[in-house]
């Protein structure tokens, strides 16, 4: 998504010019740009670990024992880095894509099957000239054990709860419970499965 409001033609042109120079620069990362050639001479049968290895040398917070099986999109305005944190032991299956306007928070043991998509901006309604208009950041957070099924959509400002599963292809616009299904476009909830049960307090408040 681009970044900013849209600029009329009437405006000076010197202003026009910093806005195009900006475009074109704000979406450049070196680190980023280092793991991605790096990622590309990984062949595709290689470890998982061995991606995650990479972001990690690239800045990225990654939990130990996390997998990343293929090519991993990542896109977002400058200073990207901090705003992705994996947690541990998580899988994350080729074509998955992370717009990073926001910050993503992926807690532990999360799996993410082939092209999840999450986005963590959207632009507000505007006129009908550009319908388009200002850039509303909004972070997602995933939580603790989550499965998200193949080509399942995350959008802007969504929290899943920990142990929830959404199906393959749905489009998560609003808050997922923990230990629920959803499935759909737009999302509902399928199901509340049965979730971790915490042990009973002993006598003594131990």
């Amino acid at each position: 998504m681009s970044e900013g409001r849209y600029e009329p033609k009437n405006e000076p042109a010197w202003r026009r010019f910093l806005l195009a120079v900006h475009t074109e620069f704000v979406g450049i990362h070196p680190r980023l740009h280092a793991y991605n050639l790096a990622a590309r001479l990984v062949p595709l049968g290689a470890p998982g670990d061995v991606r995650a290895r990479l972001l990690r040398l690239a800045g990225f917070e990654i939990g130990a024992g996390t997998q990343i099986h293929g090519a991993l999109h990542m896109s977002g305005p400058r200073g990207i880095v901090p705003r992705l944190v994996i947690g541990a032991a998580c899988s994350i299956a080729p074509d998955c894509s992370f717009e990073l306007t926001d910050k993503l928070t992926i807690g532990d043991r999360v799996t993410l099957e082939p092209g999840v998509m999450i986005l963590t901006s959207t632009h507000e309604l505007d006129s009908a000239h550009h319908r388009a208009g200002a850039l509303v950041p909004n972070p997602v957070t995933i939580g603790n054990g989550v499965w998200l099924r193949a080509r399942a959509m995350v959008l802007p400002g969504v929290k899943i709860g920990d142990g929830a599963v959404v199906e393959a292809g749905a489009v998560v616009n609003k808050d997922v419970l923990p230990n629920a299904r959803v499935g759909g476009m737009p999302a509902v909830q399928l199901e509340l499965m049965q979730g971790t049960e915490l042990p009973e307090p002993s006598a003594d408040g131990a």
